[in-house]
């Protein structure tokens, strides 16, 4: 059996995964791990074989010690990259800028002109290229491949991509709308006309990925005509912890009244915002039971997440004209049933009525959660970047 090795180096972790790209949509990943904490006094790294679990908790100084102890510790297990058939390697890569379309066979050319971009992804693209540039020395004769999360977004309209600033200053210092959570938007939205049971260039759609970062999209005819999110991830919907969409007033209000540096206004907006924000918690488990115990800041976080999801979807309908399906998908669009009924209530109008019996069923993979006589349709689709990375991967094995 062929195997795609996926990783995805974040700031201070490294997920990664062992993936068969031909039957990854029906089975779970031979293997999966996270390392955590990477650069702390105490890190921790999981690994998940054929149902069995591994911890070692030690400290592990940077991406490059992560990704040996990764190996050795697969190695100890038996499913090490030298001990199964690993073809491809593919590399979560968060931003692409406009030079990047498509995933890429990575060259030392490439990794030069992704570390080019760190300037719009300095809390991402850094890892992202200690992740290759690890993962290539310690496999130099398997090809690496990079996939942007920006890639999918390569299409939108200029007038969905470019702001209305002053048009130099915007060219010379790459401001436009990027957009985020591509793989995860195409993955998902090429489930849909299969469902539908209509063909990929007649399907105009709406997809929702909300986790704990969160972003919309408008697809027409499988391509991307608008998203929530911007330069950055920090533009759209309310999220976990980032504020979304701001009057950018505010940001020159917080540093002349408050006396708060960029770098603390940055710290607020990603990461004392959004939810967490607003009622301290950015786990909707724990939202809930605070709403349930009649919180009010929780409660009015809650409202705030509705009310900014509900102002995108209606703004997408209208820029679609015409909408075949609205899809839920990442760990809160596929496991929050109160969510998907509260965006979507009161739309009947509009043509959207979710059956409350369906919408209440656990995740059960992909599935229609509207009535029989909803004129759009409404699905829950669960995303798998994973294996949309490892089949891009291996394109180029």
């Amino acid at each position: 059996m062929s195997f795609a090795l996926v990783l995805n180096s974040g700031s201070s972790s490294i997920k990664f995964q062992l993936v068969d790209p031909a039957n990854g949509a029906t089975q779970p990943p031979f293997v999966s791990g996270l390392v955590e904490q990477i650069g702390e006094p105490s890190g921790r790294i999981t690994l998940k074989h054929q149902g069995n679990k591994h911890e070692v908790e030690e400290e592990i100084p940077d991406h490059s010690t992560g990704l040996k102890r990764v190996f050795a510790l697969m190695d100890e297990h038996g499913c090490g990259p030298t001990q199964v058939e690993v073809i491809a390697v593919g590399h979560r890569v968060v931003h692409g800028g406009i030079l990047f379309s498509a995933p890429e066979l990575i060259t030392d050319e490439i990794v030069g002109m992704i570390r080019d971009l760190i300037p719009l992804a300095p809390l991402h693209n850094p890892a992202n290229v200690d992740g290759i540039e690890v993962a290539r020395a310690l496999l130099p004769d398997i090809p690496h491949v990079a996939v942007f999360d920006t890639g999918f977004f390569h299409t939108l309209p200029p007038a969905a991509a470019l702001y209305a600033i002053n048009k130099d200053v915007a060219l010379d210092n790459g401001v436009r709308r990027y957009g985020f959570h591509g793989t995860s938007h195409e993955y998902v939205s090429q489930q849909v006309p299969e469902l539908l049971g209509l063909p990929a260039e007649a399907v105009n759609q709406i997809t929702l990925h909300l986790g704990n970062g969160a972003s919309a999209a408008a697809i027409r005819g499988g391509r991307a005509v608008d998203t929530s999110m911007g330069l950055t991830p920090l533009a759209g919907l309310a999220m976990g912890t980032r504020s979304g969409d701001i009057d950018p007033g505010i940001v020159f209000h917080l540093h002349r009244q408050a006396g708060m540096s960029i770098d603390e206004i940055d710290q607020l907006l990603n990461k004392q915002s959004g939810v967490k924000g607003l009622s301290g918690v950015n786990d909707f488990r724990a939202l809930r039971s605070m709403i349930e115990a009649e919180d009010e800041d929780a409660w009015l976080a809650y409202n705030i997440y509705i009310h900014q999801l509900r102002r995108y979807i209606g703004s997408y309908m209208i820029a679609l004209g015409r909408v075949n399906a609205i899809t839920f998908t990442a760990g809160v669009g596929e496991n929050d049933a109160a969510v998907r009924a509260d965006a979507l209530a009161g739309l009947e109008a509009y043509g959207i009525k979710v059956d409350p019996e369906r919408n209440a069923r656990p995740n059960e993979g992909a599935r229609e959660i509207s009535t029989e006589d909803s004129a759009i349709k409404v699905f829950v689709v669960p995303t798998n970047e994973e294996l949309a990375i490892a089949r891009y991967a291996v394109a180029f094995a």
